[in-house]
């Protein structure tokens, strides 16, 4: 059962028409717009690989580099069987935004590869891998462009990029990749730094709001790393998470569910379905459960104007790419909801990104707290920057 309700739109004809509403709003002039609308370089790699049984099997991947007037490219790579050429250009478009947001010296890029990681062992995974390093090596570099994970890609995935790169150099260039183990040159602080900025953003919402954090109801869509991270920040602060979903089902509990047995649960069977003390319910339901806080944090499209609706939050916090259409959105304004858009919401995983490359071009390494204090600032400052021109400007947060 999926908790993604699909809808045809492409999701880059979608980012260009949100461009088109900020760049109207802003009067950007013509010569402007030419130059952000569309990517400077877009490279598809073919990626054959031997499989298990022996046999040779192709797959296709994608690099695209949207942006690099404020610095180097960044963004992550995904895994995922329905990666298309049009949605890694729109998440590379998201990443110039996402940098410029919260203000750190990179342009956007995004890379992704049309598989199922799911269907793959291992040792096939480290050869597409190594092979689709291969195929964007004239592409990537600590200068030019820094990957980082993104949809089913791990540290252990970063880690085999940068040993592909660094054995074309002759020595380890760690600052190639960021989300890296941290034996490899990884920070501290990096795994659980998508969840963690979505949790400081929800916070500045709610004391914008007066909403007391304590108590409030919460619904997550998406119990990957970002979502179930905001999750539990927010179960440790006694909000009540009642339901959340994942790709094979979605659960529910009015009173609350127990966010770290469900951790647990999830790390062990590899999906939330059939956790004790919990309901199950369809993902139509879930997006209409009343609650104070939805958090959706799955992938983009989610939330459509089929569904929003019957949306009853008080707060939408955007932890997945583009998760809401432009249709969405306007009901959702309509409604009153108070959105914390895509490129502010779950910038903490590209901000601790540029601390990780940070450390590695100085070679000196900051504790855990370091970076969560760090991060705190430039979400919070980021959040205030962007409800300013909101109430300023009398426009959506989008």
């Amino acid at each position: 059962m999926s908790t993604v309700l699909a809808t045809a739109r492409n999701p880059y004809d979608i980012t260009l028409e949100n461009f088109d509403l900020a760049a109207d709003t802003l009067e950007l002039e013509d010569d402007i717009r030419a130059m952000l609308r569309h990517p400077e370089r877009v490279l598809i790699v073919n990626i054959p690989i031997r499989m298990d049984n022996g046999r040779i099997r192709r797959f296709e991947g994608y690099r695209v580099q949207h942006n690099t007037a404020r610095g180097p490219a960044k963004g992550g790579i995904r895994y995922h069987p329905d990666v298309t050429v049009d949605e890694v250009k729109a998440l590379a478009t998201w990443m110039t935004w996402k940098c410029a947001v919260v203000n750190i010296p990179f342009g956007g890029g995004k890379g992704g590869v049309a598989c199922n990681p799911k269907e793959l062992s291992h040792g096939e995974i480290e050869r597409l891998t190594r092979r689709y390093a291969s195929g964007i090596l004239p592409l990537i570099g600590p200068e030019q462009d820094i990957p980082a994970p993104d949809v089913y890609t791990k540290p252990q995935i970063m880690a085999w990029i940068m040993d592909t790169y660094s054995m074309t150099k002759g020595y380890s260039v760690p600052g190639v990749v960021t989300g890296k183990p941290v034996s490899l040159g990884g920070s501290l602080g990096r795994n659980e730094a998508t969840g963690r900025g979505v949790f400081y953003a929800i916070q500045s919402a709610c004391e914008h709001l007066r909403l007391p954090l304590k108590g409030t109801k919460v619904v997550v869509q998406g119990f990957g790393n970002a979502g179930s991270v905001a999750a539990h920040l927010l179960d440790t602060h006694q909000c009540y998470v009642i339901a959340v979903s994942d790709s094979r089902g979605c659960i529910y509990n009015k009173d609350g569910l127990d966010i770290p047995k469900l951790m647990l649960h999830k790390e062990k069977t590899g999906t939330v379905a059939g956790f004790p003390a919990s309901e199950p319910i369809s993902p139509r339901q879930l997006f209409a459960l009343e609650c104070d806080i939805l958090i959706p944090a799955a992938l983009e499209n989610a939330i459509d104007e089929d569904n929003a609706p019957s949306i009853k939050a008080n707060i939408i916090a955007e932890a997945a790419n583009g998760p809401c259409t432009p249709e969405a959105d306007k009901v959702l304004e309509a409604k009153g909801c108070f959105l914390i858009p895509d490129i502010l919401c779950n910038a903490g995983g590209v901000t601790v990104s540029y601390f990780e490359w940070v450390q590695d071009v100085q070679h000196l390494f900051w504790e855990a707290q370091d970076v969560y204090n760090r991060l705190e600032r430039v979400m919070r400052t980021s959040f205030n920057d962007v409800l300013k021109f909101h109430l300023d400007r009398k426009v959506s947060m989008r």
